[in-house]
């Protein structure tokens, strides 16, 4: 079959309808979209981003490559600042319990559900999240956070155009 040959892949990639643009969205974008991930700033202590500046760009850089403005719209930005805040909120989600900042900014994105057990002594709670996570079982990691799963019930209603396999 023709589809192991290199000289075809620019016709599956038509044939798939990728998009082939790469957008633009930055760091003071995200700032402005998602404060919750910066620390309160002033004139003279301004807001620091509570994920390193090496993995915020390095985040932004593959919200750029992945969602494609020409297949977004309008939607783009919203959707390029959830696919950042999501993975930002995985990243918090590393640090330590003696991170109490980054650990607020990572419960921000925890995906709750109903509640499906509680305890008082030693204050336990467990979430039931089947039914928040049932149109997007299959889509990975998104259903791990809230921004996750709003960029994927998003991407349902623009409808996944360029999704590209081998």
């Amino acid at each position: 079959m023709f589809y192991g040959n290199p000289q075809f892949y620019g016709v599956r990639a038509m044939a798939a309808n990728i998009g082939q643009s790469q957008g633009n969205y930055t760091a003071e974008q995200f700032q402005q979209d998602f404060p919750q991930f910066f620390t309160p700033g002033s004139e003279e202590n301004p807001s620091v981003c509570l994920v390193p500046a090496t993995m915020l760009e390095e985040i932004i850089n593959m919200a750029n490559a992945c969602v494609q403005p020409d297949k977004w719209l309008e939607s783009w930005r919203y959707a390029v600042g959830l696919y950042v805040a999501h993975y930002a909120t995985l990243y918090l989600r590393t640090y330590a319990e003696s991170s109490p900042t980054a650990a607020q900014a990572a419960a921000s994105g925890a995906l709750v559900g109903v509640v499906k057990s509680a305890t008082l002594g030693d204050s336990s709670v467990s979430y039931d999240t089947t039914a928040v996570t049932k149109g997007t079982e299959d889509w990975g990691d998104l259903n791990s956070t809230t921004y996750g799963q709003m960029l994927a019930n998003r991407a349902k209603l623009v409808g996944l155009g360029g999704s590209y396999a081998i």
